[in-house]
């Protein structure tokens, strides 16, 4: 008998490891749409999010890199296409980059999208990201949040430190290798250049498309310098700040894998400002 109920603990726990986690994620499945719909319905559009986090792999807990590749481009490219032609589209963007392919199909199906498309940035969208959000109507961003240049890597090399050495260095100095990739090097930044540039004249001046695309792909700043609303607005991009509260919520449906101890800790709540009869504000007597 003894044996019998230790087998039925051991198989209730095995069980649990697996069904638990599902029972979790078909919950959080199921908050997410529901976000999803109640911003649609406030903002009559189609919303698509591009959200990229570390992710819990099974019940293992192994932490894995998310970026934009070819399986996302399908994705919202097929998103797209389900979308009205005149129905306006929001995209929440939350990502390091990715492939070049994926980010430029996706950014030229945007351009083609004949309703206005806003693009969400609650925290970062870097490299291919920042491309995307190029190819909106409109960027409305976070007031801490970043984009990124989108200038080429080849290989763990900007494309522009590579030509550097061409410039640099005497050919004779320079191996055979080197040489190939400074060819690939100049060809990707002037791909992504006519890229940047052909989703931005279409609603500006060409001649300040050609100084934004010019100043993103020519390996200005290094390829995480983070570029502020400001920045952004300074260059001339269509940046609005104020994000709908259903962005944050939704942001937090997408958890990072739990640690033993967390790196960051704190009360979830709002303190407010007032003051109390002590002459302290409301914050201070909280922390007190």
């Amino acid at each position: 008998m003894a044996n019998y109920l230790f087998s039925v603990m051991w198989f209730l726990l095995i069980a649990s490891s697996f069904i638990m986690p599902l029972i979790k994620q078909q919950r959080t499945e199921r908050h997410r749409n529901s976000l999803l719909r109640s911003l649609e319905k406030s903002r009559r559009s189609r919303v698509i999010t591009l959200i990229h986090r570390q992710e819990a792999v099974s019940f293992l807990g192994i932490p894995i890199a998310r970026y934009i590749n070819i399986e996302d481009s399908e994705q919202v490219l097929r998103a797209i296409r389900l979308t009205p032609p005149d129905l306006p589209i929001d995209l929440i963007l939350h990502t390091p980059g990715g492939l070049v392919l994926a980010a430029e199909q996706i950014a030229l199906a945007i351009r083609r999208h004949r309703g206005k498309v806003t693009v969400f940035v609650p925290h970062y969208a870097m490299s291919g990201g920042t491309m995307l959000a190029l190819a909106a109507d409109e960027i409305l961003m976070d007031e801490n949040a970043v984009l990124g240049p989108v200038d080429p890597q080849i290989g763990s090399y900007p494309a522009s430190s590579i030509l550097r050495v061409l410039r640099d260095k005497k050919p004779a100095d320079i191996d055979d290798e080197t040489v190939i990739l400074a060819d690939v090097a100049e060809k990707a930044i002037a791909q992504v250049r006519d890229t940047v540039f052909s989703i931005l004249s279409d609603r500006m001046d060409e001649g300040k498309a050609q100084v934004i695309a010019a100043a993103l792909t020519e390996g200005r700043w290094t390829h995480d310098y983070p570029l502020t609303h400001r920045q952004l607005e300074h260059l001339g991009l269509p940046v609005r700040l104020g994000l709908p509260l259903e962005v944050y919520m939704l942001m937090e449906l997408y958890p990072q894998p739990p640690q033993r101890r967390p790196s960051v800790q704190y009360i979830p709540v709002p303190y407010k400002d007032g003051d109390n009869r002590d002459g302290r504000s409301s914050w201070q007597n909280n922390l007190r």
